[in-house]
């Protein structure tokens, strides 16, 4: 590797804005078309970024042309023709630009495409044709994503974030626009990046930095991103529902001097893999029996289950229907002076149309669910009373809820996540007052875990099973904790990359 090249200030730069993101569960059966990417195109791309709207110093800084960003809700492998169509367009657009000085592309990290490995760093090689080899490259990502060594050398500056729950993630986002606008204003070399690769994968919900040892292994990346000599520092935990060889947690640290980047990438690595047994889960867990059983004896209102296996935002299909059912299969639940229970949600577009037609107050029997993923229960046929329709949300489209003895069962035309109050009261349902809220979610998002007054993980089954041992990966690359608990220490020694203009 040859010593790093001075560059030329750009007063002005000229920069574009690309990216693809999706978490792709391989463990779920369901398949991503290009839709669920709700692409922005040209100016359109600006609203997803406050710091970047008119008026913003960032936006001032530098000339910003908006490429294609298509963000989609975590779901199955994306297809090979959604891939082919968006990268396409994504391609020909930043064809179609001014030359360029600089781009951001802003990604996730765990998209799974059919027929490809490391479908982030296919797409960034092949955004670095387009662009040239002299533009500057800022990846902005997920700490849930995967970092290969050819992600990094593609990439001159890269960036996660440092929360789970993902609170920061607007500020990460702004870290990587605006490292890339200094670089390119002050005319400094191309970042030094220190790479390493850490043999853990491990679910979010181990993870969270709620709580240790996630809380000081990442208060520990701000502390290595300010020393002198470094510009930026990130710990990636990875994804942990897909199998690929770069499944796996990962450092990387940029800077300019490699005494420094050298010294925190080992330092978080080390860091990292000496707690990877101290990681436990976010909240006590159990079978989703046992799970009903703490929340009826319990005083504590409302009381939060997650029905975890097949939570949409980490990939599932949404439509496993194993929790709806073993909860209806209870009287006590069945009785409308028992206790009241919200449970969100099964995508059922037929159910919905049902419900619809028939109108709120109107007593319909309908089925629902394993249109997608039918591996762990069947679709489910349930009699109710439409309790509310909502029409328009952008990723349910249309939602109903279907009130059959004491539980609020939500109906959705297309999969959606429920995260926010809204979500619920949007519907007649008043989350606060419910004595159990059932979501399809892992950890609870910041609004829910606000509003629990106790919380229990269920561990069900889908095509997010957090019982990773159990899904079957078979291309991981192994050694591998937890699955080779005993495997002997790594090589954590930092890997000074290239740049992005030099041969790997």
């Amino acid at each position: 590797m040859t010593s790093p090249r001075p560059r030329t200030p750009v007063a002005r730069p000229v920069i574009a804005v690309a990216g693809l993101g999706i978490e792709s569960s391989t463990f779920s059966p369901a398949r991503t078309g290009a839709p669920a990417f709700h692409p922005l195109r040209g100016e359109g791309v600006f609203g997803r970024y406050p710091f970047l709207a008119p008026g913003e110093p960032l936006r001032e800084a530098a000339e910003w042309h908006g490429a294609l960003v298509g963000k989609a809700l975590p779901g199955g492998t994306v297809t090979a023709g959604a891939f082919a169509e968006l990268s396409g367009e994504l391609l020909a657009r930043l064809r179609a630009l001014p030359p360029l000085d600089g781009l951001w592309f802003d990604i996730h990290g765990a998209m799974t495409v059919e027929g490809l490995d490391d479908a982030e760093a296919v797409l960034l090689a092949r955004v670095r044709e387009a662009v040239g080899r002299d533009v500057i490259i800022s990846t902005s990502m997920d700490l849930h994503g995967n970092v290969s060594r050819e992600l990094v050398h593609g990439s001159d500056l890269i960036t996660c974030y440092r929360t789970a729950p993902h609170e920061d993630h607007v500020e990460t986002r702004e870290r990587a626009a605006r490292n890339l606008v200094e670089t390119l204003t002050s005319g400094a070399p191309r970042p030094l990046k220190a790479w390493i690769p850490v043999p853990v994968l491990l679910a979010g919900e181990q993870t969270s930095t709620r709580m240790e040892p996630a809380k000081s292994l990442y208060a520990a990346v701000a502390d290595v991103a300010s020393a002198d000599g470094v510009l930026d520092a990130a710990l990636w935990v990875g994804y942990a529902w897909a199998d690929e060889p770069r499944n796996r947690a990962a450092v990387v640290v940029t800077g300019d001097s490699a005494d420094a980047v050298t010294a925190g990438a080992e330092r978080l690595a080390r860091g990292f893999w000496a707690a990877r047994r101290d990681f436990a889960f976010a909240a006590p867990t159990g079978t989703f029996a046992a799970c009903l059983d703490e929340a009826l004896a319990s005083a504590a209102r409302p009381f939060y289950i997650s029905d975890s296996g097949d939570n949409p935002t980490a990939g599932g299909a949404g439509d496993v229907t194993w929790g709806l059912a073993q909860l209806l299969a209870r009287p006590e639940f069945r009785d409308p002076a028992g206790p009241t229970v919200l449970y969100a949600s099964v995508p059922a577009p037929e159910a919905v149309a049902a419900a619809v037609a028939a109108g709120v107050g109107a007593t319909v029997t309908v089925t629902a669910g394993a249109a997608v993923d039918a591996r762990h229960a069947g679709p489910l046929t349930l009699t109710g009373t439409v309790h509310a329709v909502r029409h328009g949300d952008r990723d349910a489209r249309t939602e109903v809820v279907l009130r059959v003895g004491g539980v609020h069962a939500i109906l959705t035309e297309l999969r959606k996540p429920y995260h926010h109050e809204h979500d619920f009261t949007g519907l007649d349902l008043n989350p606060r007052t419910a004595d159990l809220v059932i979501v399809k979610i892992g950890y609870l998002e910041p609004e829910l875990y606000a509003m629990a007054a106790d919380w229990r993980l269920a561990l069900t089954p889908g095509g997010v099973d957090q019982g990773l041992p159990r899904l079957g990966h078979t291309r991981i690359d192994r050694p591998l904790f937890p699955f080779d608990p005993d495997m002997p220490d790594p090589d954590l020694s930092a890997r000074i990359i290239p740049p992005s203009d030099e041969p790997r």
